[in-house]
């Protein structure tokens, strides 16, 4: 499970079928691989189940933020941080993740050896920096950003160890460096927190909709600091890193398919031009989002969703006791050759023939599913596409050769050492 995750995930669905058990240490795990399973877990009998204590060891740097809460306080999170996502604020954000992307792509030099997986968390971070607190992030922030996404990750690896817990506890190099990072990224978002709650003013940004957002359901409570803090530190982290993922991979793809390419910057040329795209581009970029969506079909920026049994129950004939993880593998199921034709190969014009309607609904879940699903999936499908199409007007990118490039799977998917490109420049008509 540490050294493969994937392919063991794999071949245990392929090998005992929909529900399989499997034992790791005193840890009692079910991969559950087909999608009306999935559907059952995230939806229907989602209060039986809570996030594992993997997940949970997270709480430490994001606090009872989306991501890590439970019950009540994520449906009441939920509720408040909602109308920070609505399309029309999403709209707003869409110049920003433009103009962004046309930076970068001015920065670019015909020729240039680029790591592409380090550049799209650059300029996503940068977005989501600007959309979440309407500001530019320093170099010094992003690093503490980066640090901290980094110790995060490392929090992940280290849940699978036996007797985590105590090792957290010990005073080792690596925890140490863990708080202090913790200490400055907190640090950062309280301040900017105490300055936006003594202008309270709305700049539009993410922030001021959390610290503005009240419960009218409920109490008509607004967010303390603590917990603007927590959903702040959840949104920057989880979503620059997935965004980044995604676009990285989507690139890798494109480069290893060049039939697909000429076809994306075909249709980016027919439908721009000489000019930037906008949010009312979107509907007429259908292959742009075909990529992205076939992109995350092989490369799931979250490759696994695990929850925990919170009492005994009955799954497919098959009794998982409470205390049990359930694992559902985006991974596993994108990759199913009963729900896709050809399911290893890249092929986004499988995504323009109403191919979305007519699968089952959990055949592809990206984004999860039920009461948690991602709320910024919006969001995500708009940077995504935006930034796609504005990079792929003057760039198409190669593979530098004797590399071996593959996924890292740890909480996201990241590429393990990165993805060596070299830029090269296009004109608009290809």
């Amino acid at each position: 499970m540490r050294r493969d995750p994937l392919g063991l995930l794999t071949a245990t669905a392929r090998e005992y079928g929909d529900v399989a058990r499997l034992r790791i240490g005193s840890a009692k795990i079910f991969l559950l691989s087909h999608p009306e399973l999935v559907r059952e877990v995230l939806v229907t009998r989602n209060r039986s189940f809570i996030k594992t204590r993997v997940m949970r060891r997270t709480r430490r740097l994001l606090g009872e933020g989306l991501l890590t809460s439970e019950g009540d306080l994520h449906l009441r999170q939920r509720r408040l941080a909602q109308p920070a996502f609505h399309r029309d604020r999403i709209a707003g954000y869409a110049r920003t993740m433009v103009d962004d992307a046309a930076r970068l792509a001015d920065r670019w030099r015909d020729g240039e050896q680029l790591d592409v997986h380090r550049e799209m968390m650059r300029l996503a971070l940068g977005i989501a920096g600007k959309t979440l607190f309407g500001t530019d992030l320093s170099a010094a922030e992003a690093e503490e950003i980066g640090a901290a996404l980094d110790a995060a990750l490392r929090l992940f690896r280290r849940a699978l160890v036996p007797f985590a817990d105590v090792v957290d506890a010990l005073p080792l190099p690596s925890n140490r460096r863990f708080y202090r990072t913790r200490g400055r990224l907190d640090g950062m978002i309280y301040r900017m927190i105490r300055q936006r709650r003594a202008s309270a003013e709305d700049t539009g940004d993410l922030l001021s909709m959390l610290l503005l957002a009240r419960d009218a359901e409920a109490d008509g409570g607004a967010m303390s600091d603590e917990q603007v803090r927590d959903e702040a530190v959840t949104l920057l982290l989880a979503g620059h890193e997935t965004t980044a993922n995604a676009l990285a991979w989507t690139w890798y793809l494109l480069a290893r398919h060049p039939e697909a390419e000429r076809a994306l910057h075909a249709e980016v040329d027919a439908v721009l031009g000489d000019r930037l795209p906008t949010v009312d581009d979107l509907p007429h970029l259908p292959l742009a989002r075909a990529v992205l969506a076939e992109s995350m079909r092989l490369f799931p920026p979250a490759w696994v969703i695990s929850r925990e049994a919170l009492e005994d129950l009955e799954i497919d004939g098959v009794r998982v006791p409470a205390g049990a993880m359930v694992f559902l593998s985006e991974w596993v199921i994108h990759r199913d050759p009963r729900f896709w034709e050809e399911p290893e190969r890249f092929l986004p014009e499988r995504w323009l023939d109403g191919l979305a309607e007519r699968l089952p609904r959990f055949a592809y879940f990206p984004f999860g599913g039920g009461p948690r699903m991602c709320i910024g999936e919006a969001f995500a499908w708009t940077e995504g596409t935006l930034v796609l199409a504005t990079l792929a007007r003057h760039w198409r990118l190669r593979l530098l050769p004797g590399q071996r490039i593959e996924p890292l799977p740890l909480i996201t998917l990241r590429p393990r050492h990165g993805i060596g490109v070299r830029a090269e420049r296009r004109g608009v008509t290809g």
